[in-house]
């Protein structure tokens, strides 16, 4: 068996997502962020066949990177392969308009470099902040290689590196470009289901007691243009309880050993795949896309809270 695209002790990615604490929460705010950019939600929502368990699916995919992140070559030539036959597949027209600069009509492609860098894009900036809030800063060499192995992996799903910035620095600029521009746009569903991937994540009762510290790190995390979009507030509680737990998080790590700290996620998302799952079942209430017909708002993270701990 051969060493992975992202050796251990060689690569910064890998360095960074092997932190449980990166691994566990950055999918949430990826997708939340990525939900702005309506022919990425529309697309990746008119080819899906698990709209109805929102969760297995997420699980799947945060599985299926993990074999590209940590897995050897022949792992992840596997996974890659299966990504690339279900990619092939994804491409179409928006059925409905979707913001001024996206009518009805609008074609998408999953193999348009600007949607997957947008993907990437996000999954690089989530990984960032959760690392250097919760872990320790990066410095501008760590950076540098950081954003490197970010562009190795989109090169390994079919992005080409020219169609990408090229150093963090440029990186960092179009990131921020892109989320001060005027052509994003959250669709009805877009709103609801970006808004519940990051805080209405089915956690086993087992959790349950820790999720409000979640939810207030996660809207801590995301930039204030997302929240606008969304319609959503940070509150004072919210930014100490965030500043808190960082700090607290911060020390922790520096005396847990790595053995602890860092590792798979994959148990912890079959967990939250399987509490939908059981959710589901027992007829009890788990956020889905068509949900947003019935409630047409984004429930109050108080409300949902209870709703949440109701259904664990």
């Amino acid at each position: 068996m051969s060493e992975g695209y992202f050796p251990a002790g060689k690569s910064m990615l890998r360095q960074v997502m092997q932190e449980r604490c990166v691994g566990l929460m950055y999918g949430q705010r990826a997708l939340c962020i990525g939900a702005l950019k309506p022919l990425n939600y529309v697309g990746t929502v008119e080819h899906s066949h698990q709209l109805e368990t929102p969760f297995k699916r997420l699980s799947r995919t945060a599985t299926m990177f993990e074999h590209v992140y940590f897995g050897t070559r022949e792992e992840a030539d596997a996974t890659l392969a299966s990504v690339a036959s279900m990619h092939t597949r994804v491409h179409g027209e928006l059925p409905h308009d979707a913001g001024p600069h996206h009518p009805a009509g609008t074609p998408y492609d999953a193999m348009d470099p600007s949607l997957m860098l947008w993907t990437v894009a996000n999954l690089a900036d989530s990984s960032a902040w959760f690392y250097e809030h919760l872990v320790q800063p990066m410095g501008p060499a760590q950076a540098e290689a950081f954003w490197q192995d970010w562009l190795r992996f989109g090169e390994l799903f079919g992005l080409a590196r020219e169609h990408a910035p090229q150093t963090y620095t440029a990186f960092r600029l179009w990131f921020s470009e892109q989320l001060a521009g005027n052509d994003l746009f959250l669709t009805d569903e877009a709103r609801y289901m970006g808004y519940m991937t990051a805080f209405g994540i089915p956690m086993p009762a087992s959790r349950q007691p820790f999720k409000h510290v979640h939810d207030a790190v996660m809207m801590y995390s995301l930039p204030g243009r997302v929240r606008e979009l969304y319609g959503v507030r940070l509150s004072a509680s919210q930014r100490t309880a965030a500043q808190l737990t960082i700090a607290a998080q911060r020390r922790l790590r520096t005396v847990t050993p790595a053995a602890l700290a860092t590792g798979s996620c994959i148990p912890s998302f079959r967990a939250v795949a399987h509490t939908e799952r059981e959710r589901i079942a027992s007829g009890q209430w788990t956020p889905r896309p068509s949900d947003h017909l019935e409630r047409g708002h984004l429930p109050s993270l108080s409300h949902r809270r209870s709703a949440t701990s109701r259904h664990a």
